[in-house]
């Protein structure tokens, strides 16, 4: 028997891994005993990313792991990663400039190729933020695209049916997130508990679930979405409960930005918040106000902490705030956020 598709030798002296090679061939980019060179790519715990230097070029691949790279017990259908590149053309269908070109797909090996965006013209928003360099206008783009993503895809039966994901985001988005942090915080698991089944039953946008600063390129026509593995039609509260949570955390990584973080809050708040179109606003921003403590709270007592917050003082303080908003919830963003600021002093 000769080298099939499933059965790819890597080139001789070639590093990457046979798998990827193997996926590569299935996707007709690499050639049988054509050398493919690369490296891996940090900055994910689900899956293996490399940077593939094909003859026609470089291209990004990425392969979906069954097993998280994480210190806790953390399993995940590996089907996401079919869900990621259909969460990418349909983003790609609404705003072309927003997301990486798909160069192919290999559903067998659960792994997909696109374009490798330089890290000189297209720098990770987490980096620059760490630097503390905050830009209100970019914070506003990162709002106002989501925005388009999710009134574009609101209520869209035909997207929907692409995307039958419930279990799967519950079992890599709610359970490790909000269900471990009622765990660890028993007597404040009934409003966590709550927070899980009113975000399961909201299905009006398509979501991307991993709207964090570390997946957001600041490419030179504006925000670049990577790693939407967790793509699910569902509640657009999570998509941008999530993204303000790394703007409020970081305030307390980052000191000397805090007061720029705020304000970078507000405006891709506002621009969000601008764009929806589906539901009463005021609707949306209360159950968003609503989570995002819980997401606070999830990202030091989850399966997945933050890894910049590495003082129990830092973790302490996120659990007052949060405990005391899970408690007594409030319904404005606003609330949340100086709420927030007042614990830091800022």
């Amino acid at each position: 028997m000769g080298n099939t598709p499933e059965n790819v030798p890597r080139p001789p002296g070639s590093p990457v891994p046979e798998a990827l090679c193997g996926a590569l061939c299935r996707m007709g980019l690499l050639a049988q005993g054509d050398y493919a060179g690369g490296q891996p790519l940090s900055g994910g715990v689900s899956s293996d990313i490399w940077r593939i230097d094909l003859p026609a070029g470089p291209v990004c691949i990425k392969r979906a792991l069954a097993k998280l790279k994480v210190a806790a017990e953390w399993h995940a259908p590996v089907e996401r990663n079919t869900f990621e590149v259909a969460w990418i053309r349909c983003a790609a269908s609404i705003s072309p400039d927003s997301v990486p070109e798909v160069v192919g797909e290999d559903r067998h090996g659960r792994a997909f190729a696109m374009t490798y965006l330089e890290p000189a013209r297209f720098p990770v928003w987490k980096d620059r933020l760490r630097d503390g360099v905050v830009s209100r206008g970019f914070a506003a783009q990162v709002g106002a695209v989501l925005g388009r993503i999710h009134a574009a895809t609101a209520d869209r039966t035909d997207i929907a049916e692409q995307f039958p994901t419930d279990a799967s985001f519950y079992d890599i988005r709610l359970e490790p997130y909000l269900v471990e942090a009622a765990r660890k915080h028993p007597d404040r698991a009934a409003a966590l508990e709550s927070l899980v089944d009113t975000t399961a039953n909201e299905r009006r946008v398509l979501v991307h679930g991993d709207v964090s600063p570390k997946n957001i390129l600041v490419g030179p026509k504006g925000p670049v979405f990577l790693d939407a593995e967790c793509a699910w039609f569902g509640d657009p509260a999570f998509d941008l409960a999530f993204c303000l949570n790394h703007l409020l955390l970081k305030g307390l990584w980052v000191p000397r930005a805090r007061n720029a973080l705020r304000d970078a809050f507000d405006a891709l708040r506002n621009a969000y918040l601008g764009a929806v179109t589906w539901e009463p606003v005021d609707a949306l921003e209360a159950r968003t106000a609503r989570l995002l403590p819980g997401l606070m709270l999830a990202r030091v007592d989850g399966k997945s902490p933050v890894e910049y917050l590495n003082s129990e003082t830092q973790r302490d303080l996120v659990r007052t705030v949060t405990r005391r908003l899970l408690d007594r919830p409030v319904d404005r963003l606003a609330g949340v956020r100086d709420t927030w600021a007042e614990a830091l002093g800022a």
